[in-house]
């Protein structure tokens, strides 16, 4: 077992085929499928299922990927101790439903390693697949919510994936709607005061289970409703069709303006805002630094209010 082998490992988690791996790492695909052949001979397991579509990781190839990224990340660091001028080249990968504070969190740890080499991956994903990518460990954490309505059912999905649900903070709903929105200068709103507007809500895609919609009281019927992908588009549709959609309360200013208010929601609903992680292995320095950065813009944020 070598060095290169590992990284070979960890670049086609990353890239999530061999073709697009080798290209990456300027080599011929055989070689790379010979290398990581090879290592799985020496290691007596299977590290990747193959087919057609491309490469998944096994049970036990998610296991090897977790401490090879400790050997590489140690390796590193080694190096680096040695060779002052050779910067270590940070990987790290998170994905997460649709929340602004994920990304400024994002920003301030991008902003620490700015000197550095890095390949920082921030993927604002359907809820199946962030699950997905971190049983893949295509990314080391996911950013999601647990509720009265889906904690049973995701617990159940998370359990079988064998990843944990850590807690960030709890939150009361709240909508987003436009300061021009008559909602705006409304204390709070009910379920009720919501049915003339159109109802903003993220795709789900061919995995469109109620449990896995990014907002609360998804059951409930109304008579206008918009899918959308992407945050920038719900939020100009909040402004432009004076729509509106149920999160956490939390905005940031510093990326989605002023133009956008949170206004709180009359439910008996909650959101447990919360990191997933591969049950049982520790946590890397950069995982751990990032949920720092997190915490402390929440609670920043929460000082404001």
């Amino acid at each position: 077992m070598t060095l290169q082998q590992l990284r070979y490992v960890i670049k086609v988690v990353q890239a999530g085929s061999m073709n697009l791996a080798a290209q990456q790492l300027f080599i011929s695909q055989p070689s790379l499928s010979k290398a990581i052949a090879e290592l799985e001979k020496e290691m007596q397991i299977s590290i990747f299922e193959r087919s057609n579509r491309g490469v998944v990781l096994t049970d036990s190839g998610s296991r090897f990927l977790s401490y090879a990224r400790q050997v590489v990340e140690q390796a590193d660091l080694l190096e680096h101790q040695y060779k002052i001028d050779h910067p270590i080249k940070r990987v790290f990968a998170i994905s997460s439903q649709h929340y602004a504070f994920v990304v400024n969190a994002f920003v301030a740890l991008v902003q620490e390693y700015a000197k550095d080499e890095y390949e920082f991956s921030l993927r604002e994903s359907q809820t199946a697949d962030i699950i997905e990518e971190v049983r893949t460990r295509r990314s080391e954490l996911g950013i999601l919510y647990l509720s009265k309505f889906n904690r049973e059912i995701m617990n159940h999905i998370l359990q079988g994936a064998e990843l944990a649900f850590g807690t960030l903070f709890k939150a009361s709903p709240h909508v987003f709607v436009s300061r021009k929105n008559p909602l705006a200068q409304k204390e709070s709103v009910t379920l009720a005061d919501l049915l003339p507007y159109p109802r903003l809500t993220y795709e789900q895609g061919t995995k469109n289970s109620f449990y896995f919609a990014e907002e609360l009281h998804s059951t409930e019927q109304v008579p206008k409703s918009i899918v959308v992908t992407d945050r920038a588009t719900l939020f100009n549709l909040l402004i432009g069709l004076d729509g509106y959609t149920i999160s956490s309360g939390i905005l940031s200013s510093d990326l989605n303006g002023t133009e956008i208010v949170a206004v709180p929601l009359a439910s008996q609903e909650y959101m447990e805002l919360g990191f997933i992680y591969p049950k049982g292995l520790p946590l890397s320095a950069m995982s751990k630094r990032y949920l720092e950065l997190l915490k402390d813009y929440i609670a920043g944020y929460s000082q404001k209010l």
